[in-house]
């Protein structure tokens, strides 16, 4: 919109080389790479590849280093770059059963079939500033693996499933499975679609929403069944061949989150769940993301509505990071004219403000 004002275009351009200079940084400090940025900001790139629904390492760390650090711009330019690939068709559902897991954790049971497996995790750390980091020295001899456990582990939700205290899992239809990067959302809105828009929506707005769940803008009472990182095989059935075939490995965490539910007319007291999935190491992510969709899950379950999370259109059309920042940040595009129309209501309202006050005075003389 700028271009059309006088000089834009030339200052449009400057402003490019100026963020291109700035994203550089010093010039005596080595540039970042890619595989720094993979390597050591991982979390950042997770993130990114799971907003941006695409899971490309690489093309994640690009799109950070562009974005000069800012993930929801990241995020943006992943999404972008999405759209211009061709689509060959559909892979089939992953298997986290299968899942070579690296971390997996349960609230629920303190003797889990399998152990529990730490993993890599903030959770035991003190929080306190590692000034060592500042040293830029290697890490020191003996440092370790990663260690991933390769042997299928139960469920959780599968010990409860097998007595009977976890609600039954939907048999699979034959109808398609929404896809929201083709069709707009549609209310109400079904859990695929529902599940997709909360996976691609912006963490911290889910993490406010789950997290006023949790002091009670809802009706849930959450406990943390499972949440397990690994890898887990991608397989697609090519049409000349009809079977399957493992096209990637793929990391990905997965949440789900138990909660209690009082029954109805038609099911009797028991567990249901709510689910998260995220690309990479996005723990944090697929908490908040499994704490909404079984809030969103309220109306199927009988239960009230009277709370923003249980609320579909707001949750659904706001979670969205990219659409979100559009919106707001169109607002420092040219608005000349709106406001000048504005300003004259202004200006006509206060004119006919002042009239009536003299109006009244003399009256009142």
């Amino acid at each position: 919109m700028y271009v059309a004002v006088k000089g834009g275009e030339k200052a449009i351009e400057n402003s490019q080389r100026l963020l291109a200079d700035e994203r550089r940084g010093d010039r005596h400090v080595n540039e970042v790479t890619l595989q720094q940025i993979d390597g050591q900001l991982s979390l950042a790139v997770d993130r990114v590849m799971t907003e941006g629904s695409l899971y490309d390492r690489e093309l994640a760390a690009l799109a950070v280093k562009q974005a000069r650090g800012d993930l929801i711009e990241a995020v943006f330019l992943l999404r972008a770059y999405r759209t211009t690939l061709p689509r060959f068709g559909a892979s089939e559902p992953i298997d986290t059963g299968r899942m070579a897991i690296r971390r997996r954790i349960s609230a629920t049971y303190k003797d889990l079939p399998g152990g529990q497996i730490l993993g890599a995790s903030f959770d035991y750390t003190h929080r306190l500033l590692d000034f060592t980091l500042a040293a830029d020295g290697e890490r020191p001899e003996g440092e370790l693996s990663d260690h991933v456990i390769d042997n299928e582990m139960p469920r959780v939700v599968e010990l409860l499933d097998r007595d009977g205290m976890m609600e039954a899992e939907l048999p699979a239809d034959d109808e398609p499975v929404a896809d929201l990067t083709r069709d707009s959302i549609q209310f109400p809105a079904g859990r695929d679609a529902r599940l997709q828009a909360l996976a691609r929506g912006d963490e911290g707005f889910l993490l406010a929403l789950g997290y006023s769940n949790q002091r009670g803008f809802g009706n849930t009472h959450p406990f943390a069944g499972e949440i397990r990182v690994g890898e887990v095989a991608v397989e697609f059935v090519p049409e000349e061949l009809g079977f399957a075939i493992e096209v990637a490995e793929i990391t990905v965490t997965e949440c789900q989150m138990i909660n209690q539910f009082q029954g109805s007319a038609t099911q009797p007291p028991q567990f249901t769940r709510g689910y998260g999935l995220t690309f990479g190491y996005c723990e944090r992510k697929a908490m908040a993301m499994s704490l909404v969709d079984r809030s969103l899950r309220a109306s199927e379950l009988g239960e009230d509505v009277n709370a923003p999370v249980q609320d579909q259109e707001f949750v659904l059309y706001h979670a969205d990071n990219v659409e979100a920042s559009g919106f707001v940040q169109h607002l420092k595009l040219p608005h000349y004219i709106d406001f000048q129309s504005e300003l004259v209501i202004i200006r006509r309202i206060r004119e006919q403000i002042e009239r009536n006050r003299g109006a009244h005075q003399e009256a009142a003389e």
